[in-house]
């Protein structure tokens, strides 16, 4: 549900984007810390933002990390 807003942020498509791993953090919502394979030997991290669930947003790319790399950890950013 994110991938176009990661695409429209970087400016380009991506025609591999496969989660492989994932935290989460309750806050008032949940973020999610998503690591995404999207293509070759490229990672990105993603913390997404779902709000809860009386307030009826949709989910939310908060940030992202680019350039990470498989064995990169996931961690709270």
């Amino acid at each position: 549900k994110v991938k176009s807003q990661l695409e429209e942020k970087e400016g380009k498509t991506f025609d591999v984007f496969t989660a492989v791993e994932f935290k989460t953090q309750v806050v008032a919502g949940t973020n999610y810390f998503i690591k995404v394979h999207v293509g070759n030997d490229e990672f990105m991290h993603l913390r997404v933002f779902q709000s809860l669930p009386h307030e009826s947003k949709p989910l939310s790319l908060h940030s992202y990390q680019a350039s990470k790399t498989k064995h990169d950890e996931l961690a709270y950013f």
